[in-house]
């Protein structure tokens, strides 16, 4: 099992600004049966798609919530809320992991752009990243470029315009993280809110066996609080749940700011806002982001 630990946004090098982006809801319409005989006023079937919807949308896998999820990561990855422009994003920032790329943080200590490199290979084998696959295997579990350089870095952004490799990338992201988190959150019985909390601490702890992966970090939380599948009450919970990640965090350097739970996750709950519903306002390392 591995445990990727994701970039940390570069911080006081910047000023603040306000990022903002409008996310669309796209209702899909659904037909109603109307009543055999009775007529059904158009106004009818907007209203009930509108509630079918909205029934639907219980999750952070809903296409529009999981887009707010990938943007609320970026915010605090990448310092902007244009994820799908992290494809090509690749650097070395000196936390012992080497390599650390892409839209989520896939690392080449870590395991998973091993995973990710092998995908692509397996799908597309004269791809430009194939000829590191055996490097990638040596230095999986150091910090080591031995290999790599001097041409990986350019190889990675010349495969990011590569769909493809797109795709690779989305799939890994979601079977790796994405999937599980939800799952999880679903099976704890916490809304969209929860789920993204959940997603987010394995995008930065992976869930190993350490002290500080998700797993951990979730145990940490049942032994203060019980989710709602349990009888508990959901923002005793979360709140328990962001506290053991804050816990987590703080024993790394590299992950000891804290923000990113602090002024956005907690933000969030303390609003009540446990579905995830725009308009929302937060802040990581200082910087306002907004999503209308």
């Amino acid at each position: 099992m591995h445990t990727p630990h994701t970039r940390t946004a570069r911080r006081n090098t910047r000023s603040v600004r306000i990022a903002v982006i409008a996310v669309g809801l796209t209702l899909t319409a659904i037909p109603v049966t109307a009543y055999a005989g009775a007529p059904t006023h158009p106004a009818v079937h907007q209203q009930t798609a509108v509630v079918q919807h909205a029934a639907a949308a219980t999750g952070l896998d809903d296409p529009a919530k999981k887009e707010i999820a990938m943007q609320l990561v970026s915010s605090a990855e990448n310092s902007s809320l244009n994820w799908k422009s992290q494809y090509k994003y690749i650097e070395d920032i000196d936390d012992d992991r080497g390599y650390t790329a892409g839209i989520i943080g896939f690392c080449s200590g870590t395991g998973d752009m091993l995973d990710l490199v092998e995908l692509y290979t397996e799908r597309k084998p004269d791809n430009v990243l194939a000829k590191y696959l055996p490097a990638l295997r040596k230095v999986n579990g150091t910090p080591s470029h031995s290999g790599l350089d001097p041409n990986f870095t350019k190889d990675w952004a010349k495969a990011a315009s590569d769909s493809a490799f797109k795709k690779a990338q989305d799939d890994e992201r979601d079977r790796v993280y994405f999937n599980p988190a939800v799952k999880q959150g679903k099976a704890d019985g916490i809304g969209t809110l929860g789920q993204f909390a959940y997603y987010d601490a394995i995008v930065m702890h992976g869930d190993g066996g350490d002290s500080t992966s998700f797993s951990s970090i979730r145990k940490r939380a049942l032994a203060k609080a019980k989710p709602p599948a349990q009888g508990g009450n959901e923002v005793t919970y979360l709140n328990a749940f962001l506290d053991a990640r804050v816990w987590a965090m703080q024993q790394e350097e590299a992950h000891s700011d804290t923000s990113r739970v602090d002024t956005a996750q907690r933000v969030f709950l303390k609003k009540g806002n446990l579905n995830l519903n725009p308009p929302l306002d937060w802040k990581v390392y200082g910087d306002s982001y907004h999503i209308g």
